[in-house]
């Protein structure tokens, strides 16, 4: 188990478009695992390859973990990209381990189909609803070097980024 350090916001690598990978290898899936235990230890829900600064399209999830049970319920994908997404919108509240202590409402859409190269390497796609759609939207952002305040008015983001300033200079 290595956990991994946490790019924070302002840092630009959190800007940058990720490159897709040849092929799930030992040395990817290893990866992911370190990724997985990183999001854990967080604790988040989902984890984009670029918040641990590394520039390759991998993400790692669990949101439909059971509350009651705790039973961990880890998704991981390589080369992720949105093939379709509903007219439908629905709206959370998100926040980002990049961008700790900042939640804001944001729209998407309410389900999306996503493909993928799985744990063992294979081609699949997923049909999302809910909180599973927006979280794997809000990480493929991450790949595409988006934020989830970029999905929020102007006047929210600077408040919200006011708010993650003075936080920052109350820790140092």
């Amino acid at each position: 188990m290595t956990i991994l350090p946490i790019i924070k916001h302002a840092n630009e690598i959190l800007r940058v478009t990720c490159e897709p990978i040849a092929a799930v290898t030992d040395q990817v899936r290893a990866f992911m695992d370190n990724m997985l235990d990183t999001m854990y230890d967080a604790p988040g829900i989902g984890l984009a390859a670029p918040q641990v600064g590394d520039m390759r399209r991998i993400v790692v999830l669990d949101c439909i973990r059971d509350a009651e049970e705790d039973e961990k319920q880890p998704m991981y994908f390589a080369n992720p990209e949105i093939t379709w997404v509903s007219e439908e919108l629905a709206e959370y509240e998100e926040g980002c381990l990049s961008i700790p202590g900042i939640y804001e409402n944001v729209t998407r859409p309410a389900e999306c189909k996503v493909s993928f190269l799985n744990y063992d390497g294979d081609l699949a796609e997923m049909h999302c609803a809910g909180l599973l759609a927006t979280c794997i939207q809000h990480e493929v952002d991450h790949l595409n070097g988006v934020l989830f305040i970029d999905h929020i008015s102007r006047l929210k983001r600077g408040i919200a980024m006011k708010k993650y300033k003075k936080q920052q200079a109350e820790t140092m």
